[in-house]
Order: C-alpha cells, then sequence, then structure tokens
C-alpha cells in the first residue's frame, strides 16, 4: 500500500540514522521514480534567517546531506537554495549558508544556489498571487522538493512545507506581499499559491527536533523524534498540525487548501503510515494564529462586517516588546511593511492603528525581543476553555 504521508522515527541528527529514516519514510510514499539520471532538482529547505542548526530554526544539515545522498545515487544535479528575509543576494546569502551549516552538502555534490535572477510570474489560476516575483533557479529546475521545518509561526500557527514556499519570493519583495494581504485568510491563499505554482513533487519535514513557542525564529527546539515525508505538503501539513496539539482546521492554509479541494474536507482520509500518537507533543508550546478571527465571518451586511470588524480588533493577537530584550538595533522598523514601528529612546514603538499583525518584528528581531501576545479577551476565554 502507497501511504499519503510517511512518519519514520528518527531520535536525532546521527548522519546514519537520519538516512536510514528518510528512506524509510520515502519508501513507504512511493520512493522516487520521479527522478531521472541527468535531472535537475532544486531543493527548497527553509533557511529562514542565519541562525545555528542547533537553534530549530532551520532545516538541519543532517537531512539535507541524507536527501542529497539518495537524490545523487539516482544521478540528479542537485542545487540548494532560498530565498531568507533579507537582500537576495549572494553576499548576504553566503553568510546564511555558512552559519546554517549547508556547507555540508557540497561535499556529497549538491550545489548551492548562486542565481540571484528572478521571473516575473502571471499566474491565473492563482486565488491571490496572481503576479509575484519569483526566485529563478527553482524555475529553471526539472523538478524541486521541499525540504522544510516544523515550526510554530505568530501570523499562521504553523509554517511546515506549504509555508516554506514564501521562500520562493526574494526576501527584499517579501513585506510588499504582507502589506497587500494582510489578512491572515488572504495571506494563506497567497502561500497556497505559491506552493501550487511551484508544484513539489516531494515533501520532506525536519520534524526530529521542532520549534515551540515564539516561532518561526526565536522559539525554543522541542524534540519530536520524526521525519515525515509526501508527495502532497497540504496533506503533510495537515498531519504535522496534529504533532503538536493542533486541530489542522485551525491553520490558515489547510483551511485555504479545504475550501479550495485541495484537501479532503474529512482529513481522516489521509492515509499515514506511522502512528502520530507515538511522535505527538500534547504540551507543545503553540501561538496564537489569526485564523479564527478572519474565518468566522458574522454576516454580510453592515452589522456582520461591523461585528467582525470589533471581533478582530478585540480577538487578534498582537506584537508586544519586551523592553528588556530590546537592543534597539532597528531591525525590526527597517521590516515592517505597514511602517508601524519607529524607534524612540533606541527602543521600537509600535503603532497598533497602523500595524497588520503580520508579525514580521518578530519574526526577524534577533534578540527575541517581540512575541506574540494574546489580546486580554483572548486570555481570559483561553483561560475559561481550560478549566
Amino acid at each position: 500500500m502507497e501511504y499519503d504521508v510517511a512518519l519514520a522515527p528518527c531520535a536525532d541528527y546521527d548522519d546514519s540514522r537520519v538516512e536510514s529514516a528518510l528512506r524509510a519514510a520515502l519508501e513507504e510514499i512511493g520512493g522516487l521514480d520521479f527522478v531521472r539520471p541527468g535531472m535537475r532538482v532544486a531543493v527548497k529547505v527553509n533557511l529562514v534567517t542565519a541562525m545555528k542548526p542547533d537553534a530549530a530554526a532551520t532545516v538541519h544539515p543532517a537531512v539535507v546531506c541524507a536527501l542529497v545522498r539518495i537524490l545523487r545515487e539516482r544521478g540528479a544535479s542537485v542545487v540548494i537554495g532560498d530565498g531568507p528575509g533579507g537582500v537576495y543576494s549572494a553576499a548576504y546569502l553566503r553568510v546564511v549558508y555558512d552559519v546554517c551549516g549547508m556547507r555540508q552538502a557540497e561535499r556529497f555534490g549538491a550545489e548551492l544556489n548562486s542565481d540571484f535572477s528572478v521571473a516575473e510570474v502571471e499566474d491565473p489560476d492563482a486565488v491571490r498571487a496572481k503576479r509575484f516575483t519569483y526566485t529563478a533557479y527553482l524555475a529553471k529546475a526539472d523538478a524541486i522538493v521541499d525540504l522544510c521545518k516544523l515550526k510554530t509561526h505568530s501570523m499562521m500557527g504553523l509554517t511546515c512545507a506549504v509555508k516554506n514556499f514564501f521562500g520562493s519570493i526574494p526576501g527584499a519583495d517579501k513585506p510588499e506581499y504582507h502589506y497587500k494581504f494582510p489578512r491572515a485568510e488572504d495571506f494563506a491563499n497567497v502561500l497556497v499559491d505559491l506552493y501550487e505554482y511551484s508544484k513539489p513533487r516531494l515533501c520532506v519535514c525536519d520534524a526530529i527536533v521542532g520549534m515551540e513557542g515564539n516561532g518561526p525564529t526565536q522559539g525554543a527546539p522541542r524534540p519530536i523524534g520524526c521525519l515525515l515525508a509526501s508527495r502532497n505538503g497540504h496533506m503533510l501539513d495537515a498531519v504535522a498540525a496534529r504533532l503538536i496539539g493542533v486541530a489542522p482546521a485551525d491553520i490558515p492554509t489547510i483551511r485555504a487548501a479545504i475550501g479550495r479541494r485541495l484537501l479532503p474536507e474529512d482529513l481522516s482520509a489521509i492515509r499515514v503510515s506511522g502512528d502520530v500518537s507515538r511522535f505527538a507533543v500534547p504540551d507543545f508550546k503553540t501561538v496564537p494564529a489569526q485564523s479564527s478571527v478572519f474565518f468566522h465571518v458574522l454576516g454580510d451586511g453592515a452589522v456582520g462586517k461591523l461585528a467582525d470588524l470589533v471581533a478582530g480588533r478585540i480577538m487578534t493577537p498582537y506584537p508586544k516588546l519586551e523592553p528588556s530584550r530590546c537592543v534597539g538595533c532597528g531591525k525590526c522598523a527597517g521590516i515592517c511593511p505597514a511602517g508601524a514601528i519607529t524607534m524612540k529612546k533606541a527602543r521600537s514603538a509600535i503603532d497598533r492603528s497602523v500595524c497588520i499583525h503580520c508579525f514580521c518584528c518578530q519574526e526577524f528581531c534577533p534578540k527575541g525581543a517581540l512575541r506574540a501576545q494574546r489580546t486580554l479577551v483572548m486570555r481570559l476565554f483561553s483561560r475559561g476553555g481550560s478549566r
């Protein structure tokens, strides 16, 4: 039987154990028959920023190397790349590759992407991202493999296979998409559009150690102990959500995929190899996604729209500064797509009337000084629901 999603146990990043687990997972979903000798395969890794592997913000090099070895066995040439936040240039990516440990993959014949050209894309089949700028190395590949990391995310709740393709947009262009699509519902559809345009032939998730709490960059590493593989990133994400104790329907990208009939409404129809409950972490520290506010439409009339607006204001999480951690570097102000952050007395000041709740500031703060904060109403509601 060929499964939709496979989970393979892997307790740590020992090279031999990682490769054995990856081979086992791939076998359960039908192997790599699509790979032909001479094919150029682009491995789209999650390298959100320059952080060491042990921080669990990026895909671990042991998983990258194992995948490269397997692809090279089949005669493929392999290019590894991403478009992390920041200037999409050789100088910046050189630092990211070095710090994230990607140079290790060169020993096994992989190439680290050095093509920083972009392509302007028009996609009439898209729901939201009908025109976008795309990293050209992906467009030039014969096949794309999605290699993601299982982490929390302050806007989307979860970053995994589908969210990984926001890295197909050059880093400096990313704030524009947040500004154009500030609603979680719309931004989730942008991510689904990018994933569907890229059409990865394989998705692999590094869930050996995930990130909980203040993800996707400033959270804490949390052992989960498995690798996931699938031919379908939406299905992989649905299973990954269950691993960290989040209802898949609470993830905006998963709901968008269901609404677009890219996933079955009954997610129990997904055929999974491996026991999800064996790897599930019930006390995984998640973050409050914005999804419930934007998807709960109270009506199409004026009263319903007004009620939605009020609900959004009192229920949507917001970025909160921890002054003791702020060093006044100004990176948050520089990356904020809405211009909601200014520096006052060497500290970040957020204008909440302008903030679009994209959490770019939280994601790229190098000191973890910004966190996703539930509103008072949601904190009271959560307490009541936990009894």
